[in-house]
């Protein structure tokens, strides 16, 4: 197995790719990932596997807003290529007349393996997500 970069570096890359799809720049956005990532959405029933798949759900995410917007509140890594993402997304839905907040907060489980993103896990619930952060790193060891 390659070394992976180091630390400093996977919390960049990571905090790149993903403020580069909230701007919808999907090519900047999904460079990083893997052929055959996974972006998981429990809450929202959805599993989207291979780059061309993500692709598509975050196409139609975004076309479901005129504006959208996602602010990084906290990007960590936790060890083993885990990354621990806080964030808090608004957006103005296509039709509507006002912005709507979608979530105070909500988090991403980021793996990375071998330098490339392989699976990306939402999570409406910050705590869950930091407590499966953890376990993920540490079933790496």
């Amino acid at each position: 197995m390659s070394v992976e970069p180091g630390e400093a570096d996977l919390v960049e890359r990571t905090r790149r790719s993903l403020s580069a799809g909230a701007l919808r720049d999907l090519d900047a956005g999904l460079m990083h990932f893997a052929p055959d990532a996974v972006w998981d959405v429990p809450q929202l029933g959805g599993r989207f596997a291979g780059t061309a798949a993500i692709r598509g759900f975050l196409e139609d995410w975004f076309a479901a807003f005129k504006e959208f917007e996602v602010e990084l509140q906290e990007v960590l890594y936790i060890g083993n290529g885990v990354v621990f993402v806080v964030a808090r997304s608004d957006g103005l839905p296509v039709g509507s007349a006002g912005r709507t907040r979608l979530r105070e907060l909500f988090a991403y489980v980021v793996l990375w393996v071998d330098g490339a993103i392989t699976r990306v896990t939402a999570y409406g619930d910050v705590d869950e997500a930091r407590t499966a952060a953890k376990r993920v790193a540490g079933s790496r060891d």
